[in-house]
C-alpha cells in the first residue's frame, strides 16, 4: 500500500468516530428540542453536516485509491448513515490498516512474496 492510499484510509478512519458521535448528539438534541426548551439542533446539525460531508469526501477518495469492490464501498457508505455505524467503520478500517502494515513488514523481511 502506498503512502497516499494509507493516508486516505487514515483520514476516513479519523473522521468516522467523530461523525458517529455527532450523529448521536444530533439525535439527543432533537429529542431534547421536542421535550424541553433546549434547542441545540441548528448548531449540532451544522457540526454533523460538516463531518458527514467530510466522511463522504474521504470515503470517495479512499474508494478511488484502494479500488474496493462495490460491496465494500457500499458497506462503508451505509455505515455512515447509521447512528453508530461510524464506530464500526473505524474499527474495520483500523483492522485493515493493521493487516496492511503486517503484510508490508512481511514483504520487507522477505517472508512473503506479495
Amino acid at each position: 500500500m502506498d503512502i497516499k492510499t494509507a493516508s486516505a484510509l487514515r483520514r476516513l478512519r479519523l473522521v468516522s468516530a467523530p461523525e458517529a458521535i455527532s450523529f448521536l448528539l444530533l439525535i439527543v438534541c432533537s429529542v431534547l428540542k421536542r421535550t424541553t426548551d433546549f434547542n441545540a439542533v441548528p448548531a449540532m446539525g451544522m457540526i454533523h453536516g460538516v463531518l458527514f460531508v467530510l466522511y463522504v469526501l474521504f470515503w470517495a477518495d479512499a474508494w478511488n485509491r484502494t479500488k474496493w469492490p462495490v460491496k465494500t464501498a457500499a458497506l462503508y457508505f451505509v455505515l455512515s448513515v447509521l447512528p453508530t455505524g461510524g464506530f464500526f467503520a473505524e474499527r474495520m478500517l483500523r483492522r485493515e490498516a493493521e493487516a496492511s502494515l503486517i503484510a508490508a513488514r512481511a514483504r520487507k523481511e522477505g517472508v512473503v512474496n506479495a
